[in-house]
């Protein structure tokens, strides 16, 4: 689509046809001859063309003259326009109890890492969900992907390529192995905040969604020394608690990090909200619980809404300049007419 830098330096178009019109009216030089009547019966020749020829080629060179002073340009559609939106870094808990079946999708039982792939997946590109909910997608956003059991790990850093963001996102699995299916969210959020680091935008957030309590002990980072540093960073965090209401008194295994007991399930289910509640706490952002798929859908849909301020920010493409060929055209038009009533349409006198 043609554009033109300077839209107001194409006022003196206006004026091109009067100088035509004015032109044309001008007197030309006549010989004196006592009797024309001789000539009557002679063809019209080219004085007709010579004359309406000679304004149009002037009129049109300096139509030209007036487009290359506005500088025409076009837009190189095949090179992208990165747009400035906002970074999200999410963080997923792979550990083993996010293989539980405790969510349903479509009516049918479904793992909570399942159910989190899908409603991310909306989140990131769009769509409906279960029950009609809409996302209309983050488009403009860069959004990178750590997933953490007992180590944090990056499968996709900060990209605009959304679709292979979802892609990575399909292919995770909870952990299996004992030594790798722990839950450690000090680091993931570190881990997180490494990866945002290399993003030139204003506005930098992270989604933390786990089902359990964090359970590594040092020299891993706690959960709230990973929020302060994000604090510190101006980094939010919203947190996401997907993980069920365990029955007071069932004993899980295992001891707490500082290994004085053994916590019931109940316990370090508490402590788990209690750290996640936390984190939103100490960066700014929410906390929000998500008991089935309905209700994560619900918190995906309110993030998204949180997050769509706008956001000003330049755009870049690159452009093909026009300017030139448009004055070369008017010199071309100009010497087309000096040298055709100089030659072909010459006139006496």
């Amino acid at each position: 689509m043609l554009e033109f830098v300077h839209p107001l330096l194409l006022l003196p178009a206006l004026a091109v046809p009067p100088l035509v019109w004015w032109w044309l009216r001008q007197r030309r030089g006549a010989l004196r001859y006592p009797q024309t009547g001789l000539f009557a019966g002679l063809p019209p020749g080219r004085s007709r063309l010579a004359r309406w020829g000679g304004a149009g080629l002037r009129g049109t060179a300096l139509l030209m003259g007036v487009v290359a002073l506005a500088q025409p340009r076009w837009p190189d559609l095949g090179t992208r326009i990165p747009s400035e939106g906002i970074a999200i870094q999410m963080l997923v808990d792979v550990s083993g109890s996010m293989a539980e079946r405790d969510f349903h999708w479509n009516n049918q039982p479904v793992s909570r890492l399942e159910a989190v792939k899908r409603a991310f997946h909306l989140f990131v590109t769009g769509g409906d969900g279960d029950n009609g909910e809409h996302l209309d997608g983050r488009p403009d956003d860069q959004i990178g992907l750590v997933t953490f059991a007992t180590l944090p790990e990056s499968p996709c850093p900060l990209t605009l390529s959304h679709s292979v963001l979802a892609q990575l996102l399909d292919e995770q699995e909870p952990k299996k192995i004992p030594t790798e299916c722990r839950t450690n969210i000090g680091d993931a959020i570190a881990w997180g905040l490494h990866r945002l680091e290399k993003a030139q935008v204003q506005r930098k957030i992270m989604v933390l969604l786990s089902d359990g309590e964090h359970n590594i002990p040092p020299p891993a980072l706690t959960p709230r020394q990973g929020a302060q540093l994000a604090a510190n960073q101006g980094t939010i965090i919203y947190t996401i608690d997907a993980g069920g209401d365990a029955t007071t008194g069932e004993a899980l295994e295992g001891a707490r990090p500082d290994g004085d007991s053994t916590p019931t399930a109940a316990e370090l289910r508490a402590g788990g909200r209690k750290a996640l509640q936390s984190v939103a706490e100490i960066t700014g952002g929410l906390y929000f619980e998500a008991r089935d798929a309905a209700s994560l859908l619900a918190v995906c849909q309110e993030i998204d809404r949180l997050e769509r301020q706008p956001i000003v920010s330049f755009q870049y493409r690159r452009y093909y300049d026009g300017f030139e060929w448009f004055g070369l055209a008017s010199l071309v038009f100009l010497v087309g007419a000096y040298v055709l009533e100089t030659t072909v349409w010459q006139r006496l006198p």
